[in-house]
């Protein structure tokens, strides 16, 4: 029997509100019921969804799907009820004020987003926290994490395709002398370097790196940096080149060896399924060996495993 829910024949929001009023009725609910409406609509449908369901039962959707549902199934699908812009200020907000923070998932989130995403996350930061995301990153991060985090969220970053050569020359020059060429490291210059530059600036100056200097900015970075900073810069420079591979690595390693790190699985999944989830499958595929869907199949059970493949799609 396929554990991938049946997309259903294009309904209203009106019809989808009533079909989970019913599925909640009654004794126990309806789970299959829930996932399978709520896994197949966009953001668009589910705030759709949610006003309706609202209007006709004066009633909040979320806070029902929160005393229906339980464990990691409830995570997930709490977390995709919102847009991805609100989605990602929650997902930062829980990583910094969590009783142990998880500084690595609000990083991850943080550097691999777009500038403009990030305008969005901080607008919905604010209006549904009341603090602003700078307020929260200094409050709950430090030393040179701390300073590359703000740099980050507040510089005004080039987001085209087009690629200043002279420019990346002098970058890779100014970091090569602030890591490797010296004895400690210049912390300050890859800061303003990696918080200032586009992604494709970033590629270039990668490849001039390499050209003049014949081994890796990857590695540079890994031998003159360590911890939550290291990580920032990582995910930064591998964004810029290739979000998806960064992605497909993050879940690899979620599923690798005993137990799942169901945390990062269903922040991954959740997150990506409306950006780029068909180019992290891809990435996926070509370096593991074995598609994802099979990953994440073989990694989770029931209502929660449904929910996770059916927002990941067909098994190509």
């Amino acid at each position: 029997m396929s554990t991938l829910s049946v997309p259903p024949v294009p309904t209203s929001p009106r019809d989808d509100a009533i079909q989970l009023y019913r599925a909640f009725k009654g004794l126990g609910c309806d789970t299959a019921a829930v996932v399978n409406i709520l896994a197949h609509r966009d953001a668009m449908q589910r705030s759709f969804i949610q006003q309706e369901y609202r209007a006709m039962y004066s009633d909040d959707l979320s806070k029902r799907l929160v005393s229906e549902l339980s464990g990691k199934l409830e995570t997930a699908v709490l977390l995709w009820m919102h847009d991805p812009a609100g989605r990602d200020a929650i997902v930062i907000r829980q990583a910094l004020l969590a009783d142990v923070t998880n500084l690595n998932a609000a990083t991850e989130v943080i550097c691999s987003r777009t500038l403009s995403q990030i305008q969005l996350i901080k607008q919905n930061y604010h209006s549904k926290f009341g603090v602003f995301l700078e307020q929260d990153i200094e409050g709950h991060t430090s030393g040179d994490h701390k300073k590359l985090l703000l740099a980050y969220v507040s510089t005004s970053r080039y987001e085209g395709l087009e690629v200043d050569r002279e420019m990346a020359l002098k970058d890779a020059k100014a970091l090569y002398k602030a890591g490797e060429k010296k004895l400690g490291t210049d912390e300050k210059t890859f800061i303003r370097i990696f918080s200032e530059r586009s992604r494709a600036q970033l590629g270039a100056i990668s490849s001039v790196y390499h050209d003049m200097y014949g081994g890796s900015l990857k590695k540079a970075v890994k031998s003159e940096t360590s911890g939550k900073f290291e990580h920032g810069l990582l995910t930064i420079l591998k964004c810029s080149e290739n979000p998806a591979k960064y992605f497909a690595k993050v879940l690899h390693k979620a599923m690798k060896g005993l137990g799942t790190d169901d945390t990062t699985l269903i922040r991954v999944i959740v997150t990506r399924t409306e950006m780029d989830m068909q180019y992290i499958k891809a990435e996926y595929l070509r370096k593991y060996k074995k598609t994802l869907n099979d990953a994440v199949h073989s990694e989770t059970s029931g209502h929660y495993r449904t929910f996770l493949l059916s927002l990941l799609g067909p098994n190509h």
